[in-house]
């Protein structure tokens, strides 16, 4: 009995389960990427949400008076780093400040959700920001008051908030939402990020930072 039909059929069983097996995680992933923002919408009186060419959504949660934007960035492009995923926060409200001031943990000048690298004031490092920050400005004369900004420098205790900015157009941060696994990604090239969805609290502690901050930029400009 002649072996190349049983190895035909072997042949062609092995590619019709790669190809559902394909078919099944790509639909997985995209699944999972629309619905990053699922759990946390909740926490807000209404949303918005869309969904961009990377799969994953973005979100207007309003809560009372206040929008937030909230955008999912992923990062795969960065040499000699793990795929990431960046969760970015964002309060478009403006305030009353005269210079952008910019917080980045461990900047490296790769982060592609950021202007770091091209604000043109770098401002040392305050002892309540976490080691090795980075600290930079497009006013050194007019940033916020360094003592102002270390009532809300608890959120930096959490390793993963990477950026915060503020501005006279709002207030942003940035975290580590997810990271590829090292292991897949070494072994198998898994870059896959984002497949449980943002949790509502992971969320609320940088809510309440944002709008506490804002509250203190506020009554400190009423003040002066």
């Amino acid at each position: 009995m002649s072996l190349l039909p049983l190895l035909a059929a072997a042949v062609a069983f092995v590619a019709l389960w790669l190809a559902w097996t394909t078919f099944n995680a790509a639909r997985t992933r995209q699944t999972a990427r629309a619905e990053f923002f699922t759990a946390v919408a909740p926490l807000f009186d209404r949303v918005t949400t869309r969904i961009e060419p990377t799969g994953f959504p973005r979100m207007t949660g309003h809560m009372g008076a206040h929008a937030f934007d909230l955008q999912a960035i992923p990062d795969s492009l960065t040499f000699r780093k793990l795929p990431t995923l960046w969760l970015m926060l964002t309060l478009p409200e403006p305030l009353p400040v005269s210079a952008t001031l910019d917080i980045m943990v461990r900047p490296t000048g790769q982060e592609p959700f950021s202007r770091f690298p091209q604000l043109r004031h770098p401002l040392p490092c305050p002892a309540f920001l976490p080691e090795g920050s980075g600290v930079r400005s497009d006013n050194a004369a007019f940033v916020t008051p360094e003592t102002l900004v270390a009532r809300h420098a608890a959120i930096f205790d959490d390793p993963k908030v990477k950026e915060l900015v503020i501005s006279s157009k709002g207030l942003r941060l940035v975290i580590l939402a997810d990271e590829a696994e090292r292991g897949r990604y070494l072994i198998f090239r898994d870059a896959e990020v984002g497949l449980v969805a943002l949790s509502p609290a992971r969320l609320r502690p940088l809510i309440n930072t944002l709008t506490a901050l804002r509250s203190d930029l506020l009554n400190h400009a009423e003040a002066s």
